[in-house]
């Protein structure tokens, strides 16, 4: 089943549809987060990154954020500091997947901290809409209930964890899309999305009634547009090389049918081809939420 997300564009609210899974269904609405009690911001135990308080413009109702490599992830109060630090090591994995305390591509770094690119976790879907950040800043939005720590160490089974997907989603619409507008750019014409045709059986700039027998990528949600597609794209074929979809073939196949990296070579050799080459420096490893740098 399918949540109504929102992705932040140029400080404008666009309504996109990326991920499958409730939102907090397993929540408790009067759950407070132990690190957070009266106004008090636990800066928590992890190595390599600090939960400091927040007053940016426009993102009064966010409390707190961490900061990766100058890129922002807010949190509101009820937002659980173990799944904040969690999405600042996934970002910081995907970003230096090496872990050698450098950015593996710098000129995607450049281009997600000069659109000062952000991602803001929240704890019920009511506090999407008490955010107005300044314009020129692109976000993407991440909840407290579908962040599952615990999905790649164990064994990559259960309730998958859209961290995976929705920090990927900001690094590739802020970062690699900009960086190389005319290989991954989210706009018809690229080399990322000539393959998205192909891959859909067709060239739709809406979802069509039916997708050709043929296609192995099948998004049908009616309201994300030819770039949202292109993003969702990115995602599904990446992180099927990366291992992330191994077991999950029965959940996601009326979307995506390629779900193992050997199954995107075989058929799909032309995302492979991009999403391997070594120029672009994309990671290798899947991210597990313990960056040690």
């Amino acid at each position: 089943m399918k949540d109504m997300r929102k992705i932040l564009k140029a400080g404008m609210v666009v309504f996109s549809l990326v991920i499958m899974g409730c939102v907090a269904c397993s929540q408790n609405d009067n759950l407070i987060n132990n690190g957070n009690q009266n106004g008090i911001i636990n800066e928590g135990n992890d190595p390599n990154f600090k939960i400091v308080a927040n007053s940016d413009a426009g993102m009064s109702s966010f409390n707190r954020k961490v900061v990766v490599f100058g890129i922002d992830i807010y949190a509101v109060p009820k937002v659980e500091d173990a799944k904040l630090l969690h999405a600042a090591n996934v970002m910081a994995q995907y970003l230096d997947n090496n872990e050698d305390g450098t950015v593996d591509n710098p000129k995607v770094l450049e281009e997600m901290n000069k659109n000062k690119a952000f991602l803001f976790m929240w704890y019920s879907q009511s506090d999407m809409n008490s955010i107005s950040p300044p314009s020129g800043r692109l976000g993407q939005d991440l909840g407290n209930g579908e962040t599952i720590p615990n999905y790649v160490s164990g064994g990559k089974k259960g309730r998958f964890d859209a961290s995976l997907e929705e920090v990927w989603h900001i690094i590739t619409h802020a970062g690699y899309s900009k960086a190389y507008p005319s290989v991954f750019g989210e706009n018809a014409g690229t080399s990322l999305t000539n393959a998205m045709d192909k891959a859909r059986g067709g060239k739709f700039t809406s979802i069509p009634s039916s997708y050709p027998t043929e296609a192995w990528y099948t998004y049908d949600d009616t309201t994300c547009t030819y770039d949202c597609q292109a993003t969702e794209y990115f995602y599904w074929a990446m992180s099927s090389i990366l291992g992330a979809q191994t077991n999950r073939l029965s959940e996601i196949q009326q979307e995506w049918k390629l779900n193992t990296k050997e199954k995107v070579k075989a058929t799909d050799a032309a995302v492979f081809g991009l999403l391997t080459n070594t120029q672009y420096k994309f990671p290798t490893v899947l991210p597990d939420g313990t960056y040690k740098r």
